[in-house]
Parts: C-alpha cells; structure tokens; sequence
C-alpha cells in the first residue's frame, strides 16, 4: 500500500448518532447557517421550528397566546397548549422521528411532520431547556449539545398547560451570529397574519392580526400608491389578498400551513397562472401574462394534509395534490379563483376598471420599450462576451439541486484594484463579481427605460437574469462592495436607488446587502487584528501594547488579495439592507435622490465608519449628484 493511499477496513465505517450527524451536517437541517444578517439563516429557522410547534397547537384549537423572548443570545417560547405528555418529554427532544405529528387526526394540517425540527434545535444549542406543564404537573429537562445533562424528575407546578422552550444557539457553529429585530418581528407578524386571532406578545409587544392576509398587505404595501383597494377572498383552506401598485416588479407572499414559503411552489405558480385565466375571462381578452402580474403584490395562503416540501427548511412547496385522493393544486387554487374573483370584479365595478387601467398601462409600457429592450439584450450578449465586468461563479440559486446555491453571491464593486482583490481571493465557487465603471446614473424619477440604455444597468440586470422577475435570479446575496469614504457612500446610494426604483421585490425578499470591510489593521510581530470601528482599534491598541503598527484602510484596493479573503469567507460581515415597517419606497429615494442635497450630505456623514476629521474635510468635496427634473 502506497503512503497516499488510505485503508479502508470495518474501522473506517461509523454510525453517527442523531446529534452528531446534525452537528456534522446542519444545512441538511436547517439550510446555510449565517451571522444572523440574512433573513433565512439558520438562527432564524431555529425560532421558527420551536413557535411552529406551538403554532400548530393552536391550530387545533389549543391555546390562543404564545410569548416569545429573544435576547442577545437566548430565545425562550412560551405556549399555552396541551403540553407534551411528561412521559415522553425528552423522546420528544432528542429522539429522531419521534412526535405527535403522525397521527394525522392529531394534527391534520401541521408545518412539521417528519420530527426533526425540534431536535435539531436541540442539538445545534449550546444549552436547550425543555418544560412540559400539564394537569398540575411539570417535566423539565435540560440539554448541552444535544446531550442530557439534567432529567430532572416530575413535581408539581401551579403553571397553566402548555410548553415552554429555552436555547442558546451554539456560537461554534452560529460564528458571530447576532439577532436582527425586523426579521424576527417580520416572523412574528406572519405567524398573526396566517392564524387570526392568536396573540403573540413578542418582547413586551402584543402582535395579533384581525383580517390575516388583509393585514399583511395592509403592512406590506403603500396604500397611498395601490390602484384598487385590497380584495380579500377566502375559502374553505385557502384565503387570498391582492392588489396592483405603481411600482415595478411583482410581490409575492406564499404560505402553507403557516409556513412562510419564501420560494414558492406548486401553490403560488397555481395562484400566478390562476389569476392570468380569471383575469382574462372576465375582461374577455386575451393579455399578455406579464401585463396582469406587473404591479402586482398579493398573499396566498393554503392547507394541505401532509404536504411535501422540497428540503427540510420548508420554503418550497413539492406537493401536487392537496389532500390523498383529492384534486391537484392547480385545480384546487383555480376553481376557487375561477368563482371568488370573477364574483368579486362583478361585484365592485370600480375595481375592475381601475385594475383594467392598470393593465392597460403595462401593456402600452412593455409595447413602448419592446425595441429598445431587443436592441439592449443583443447588446448584453455581445458584451458577455468581451468584457469582463462579469466574473462568474460556478455554482447559481437556480441550480435546483445544488447544496451551496443558498451561499451564492454577487459582489458589485466600483474599480480596477477593488473588483480585482475581490476577484482574485473569491471563492470561485459561490462568489461572482461584478465591476462598475465610475459613478453609476442616478436613476431617481426615471422609467425603466434608462435599465435599457444605459449600459452599465442593462448588463448588471443581466448579469441577475431579474428582467422578467426574481424567479430566476442568479444569485441569493447581492453585495454592494464600494469604499468608505464619501465617494464610496455616494456610490453606494446610487446602487441601492437603482434597485430600490426598479426592482423593489429584490429588496424586500431580502437579497441586498452592504459589505463591511475592516478600517484599521492593528500588529505586533506575534499577532495581526482587523478592526472595523475606531472602538475596536483602541480594544486592539489595549491588547497588543507595545506601540503596535497601525494601518488604516481607506479603498478596498488597499487591502491585499491575500487579506481580502478573510473578511469574505465563512465570517463575512455584512449589513442587509431592510426597509422598515414605516418606509416608503418613494419617501427613501425622495431622502436619498431628490433635491435635498445637504440632507444628504449629512446622511453620508453620520453615516460613515471613518474618523471625524476625515469626514469633515472630504465631505466639502463632494460633487452635486445629478438632479433629475
């Protein structure tokens, strides 16, 4: 045998028991894992497969209030359900397909039914609490790792029935993870929505929806720009909400059995195709699909017995039918959109005429940029080939079944020496880069048009592939890596009024991103530490002592390849662009874009992670931003 060659002999087959091989391999559990600044990384997946639990007791009737806690660090739910039965408390934390789940007549309609959510929380903790409350009496156990350290043997309690949980996500695995308030409101908010009438009391905050879906768009969309008020349409396990605005793109919310399917499925692509039919018989025309849908911003929720999802986190639904024996999906979401719209268009004639306008007017839209759009993607075509402001990956969202497609990125960065660092200390895997050439237009007040003939727009809408929608969008984080420096801020903004103005949807399903570089480079001769804020530098100044060198990166050029690796590997630091509960679309860029300069000199200002001094003295060199009449 070789040196190379390695043995392989009974001793090198194991059995990996049930923690060890979540802690071995967590994304087949709960996807990518993450810092917390994306909205489906795995910290997130963790709360929500301890409220579904509780969810889905309230479903069936039990408990009508659930609280949740969520500190720095520490997440505690609290139901007011049956409880597990105390026997079988620790079964039902750390035993593989184990759970009440599969006794359909116990829970028809439930998010979870292969028993292993709440165990993967378990194991994937670094401590993990479980109390069971009923008839008088309690059943604590406690967990490290996913290992019993505590069976604590049952008493009596004067608590209510129900079910409390408590866990740390392990920092081993969770690096540098941190808890951001509007993702964590944003689940709370949809768990309201899908279920009225349940109070969730969040943090000292009560959360409760009256009118579900109605409320969603209600808190999603602007109703000072919608065309038509909010039609509301319910059946029996399904229930509807939409609406058309003035913005660009298509916005939708999909849900089953609670579940926030943040990437579709057989049911939403049922909703799409059943809304073009309907919309079409009623109006006895025959629109083109993709003048009923631009504007749209719509909900739909189903419930569906045993339904398959295409991974374990849930976001995609797989299930063709909607019950054993029963119609398919498409059927199913067709009939009842066939009579409920068709009715309620006949019903309210105002809505129907404005939803005609609005159709109209993305009709004479697509028609008016139907040359120029041809002329710009035989442009695109042409470029891909020959330039190379596209450095691609290998691996895209839209490959299906690829285990890393949720790691992919898109770097868009301003500059030879930052696009070529980035290029060069990428992983070529998962990480793309794309690299503008001086300030991008400022696009503020403009039609779509100017995505089309301004040549910089037109080749990074290619390069996402997100002409047609965020169906298949190319990759799931889109970075904007520019310096931090006035210049770098303005880019940034410009960037981020491009897709705010024409691809709103991008935004608010979470894909933008600001990277964050490290300022100084604090070192001795026995250890080197990268700080991203002055107080961070004057922490490293403390610890290495000794007058250690200081470095103070003001480009990204600055940083070496070798450096630049880094800070965009597995500890990546990034701020995800969120637009808040009171944020409208038009207000930001009126903020950001309009003619306000001065406001927007002192945004950039306060804004920026560089000394004082610096910022005051470069700050009166900034060039006006082009104003658009």
């Amino acid at each position: 045998m070789t040196e190379n060659q390695v043995s392989y002999t009974e001793d090198s087959i194991r059995s990996l028991d049930w923690k060890e091989h979540i802690r071995l391999r967590p994304g087949m559990y709960i996807g990518k894992l993450g810092d917390g600044s994306a909205m489906d990384d795995g910290i997130y997946v963790l709360v929500k497969e301890i409220i579904d639990n509780s969810i889905d007791e309230h479903v069936m009737g039990n408990g009508k209030l659930i609280e949740v806690k969520i500190t720095e660090h520490k997440v505690v739910v609290r139901d007011y359900g049956r409880g597990i039965p105390l026997g079988k408390v620790i079964d039902c934390v750390s035993k593989i397909n184990t759970g009440g789940k599969y006794d359909s007549k116990a829970f028809q309609k439930s998010v979870g039914l292969n028993g292993v959510g709440t165990k993967a929380v378990n194991a994937l903790s670094s401590h993990f609490r479980v109390e069971s409350f009923r008839d008088g009496r309690v059943k604590m156990a406690e967990f490290e790792q996913g290992n019993l350290v505590n069976d604590k043997p049952e008493e009596d309690t004067n608590e209510k029935n129900g079910t409390r949980m408590t866990f740390s996500p392990d920092n081993t695995i969770f690096k540098n993870y941190h808890f951001i308030p509007e993702y964590l409101e944003n689940q709370i908010r949809n768990y309201c929505y899908l279920n009225a009438g349940l109070v969730i009391n969040f943090n000292d905050t009560k959360y409760v929806s009256k009118d579900g879906l109605l409320d969603l768009l209600r808190h999603k969309a602007n109703e000072e720009t919608i065309r038509y008020p909010f039609i509301h349409l319910k059946g029996d396990d399904i229930e509807v909400a939409m609406t058309h605005e003035n913005q660009y793109g298509e916005e939708y919310y999909s849900f089953v059995n609670g579940q926030n399917t943040t990437q579709g499925g057989t049911h939403l692509a049922a909703f799409k195709e059943a809304v073009v039919k309907t919309i079409r018989e009623f109006y006895k025309k025959d629109f083109d699909a993709s003048d009923i849908r631009a504007s749209i911003i719509a909900a739909v929720s189903v419930r569906v017995q045993e339904p398959v999802f295409e991974s374990q986190t849930k976001t995609k639904l797989g299930s063709q039918y909607v019950s054993e024996g029963g119609p398919t999906m498409k059927s199913f979401v067709w009939d009842f959109l066939r009579k409920a719209l068709d009715d309620y268009l006949h019903k309210n004639p105002d809505t129907a005429d404005a939803m005609l306008k609005r159709i109209n007017q993305s009709e004479r839209e697509r028609k008016d940029m139907a040359g120029i759009k041809k002329l710009a993607n035989e442009r695109a075509k042409k470029a891909s080939l020959h330039n190379k402001k596209l450095r691609d990956c290998r691996v895209h969202l839209t490959d299906e079944k690829h285990d890393r497609r949720k790691e992919t990125t898109l770097f868009i960065t301003e500059g030879d020496s930052a696009s070529g660092s980035i290029t060069k200390s990428r992983d070529v895997e998962t990480q793309a880069v794309f690299s503008l050439r001086g300030k991008p237009l400022n696009c503020f007040g403009l039609t779509k048009k100017v995505v089309y003939e301004n040549e910089e727009f037109n080749l990074l809408q290619h390069a996402l592939n997100i002409e047609e929608g965020l169906e298949e969008l190319r990759f799931n984080r889109i970075v904007i890596a520019t310096d931090a420096d006035v210049d770098g801020m303005h880019i940034r903004l410009l960037i981020m009024t491009f897709f705010l103005q024409f691809f709103p949807d991008l935004v608010k399903n979470g894909h933008l991103f600001i990277l964050e570089t490290p300022l100084f480079r604090v070192r001795n001769k026995q250890k080197t530490m990268y700080c991203y804020s002055e107080e961070e530098k004057q922490a490293a100044v403390r610890e290495l002592g000794n007058k250690p060198e200081i470095t103070r990166f003001k480009g990204l050029g600055e940083i070496s390849p070798e450096e630049f690796g880094m800070f965009i590997g597995e500890d990546m630091r990034m701020d995800p662009i969120i637009l808040g509960k009171d944020t409208t679309i038009k207000k930001l860029l009126e903020y950001f874009m309009g003619k306000n300069t001065m406001d927007r000199q002192n945004f950039i200002i306060d804004n920026l992670r560089i000394e004082k001094d610096d910022v005051e003295g470069i700050a009166k060199e900034e060039e006006p931003v082009e104003e658009v009449a």
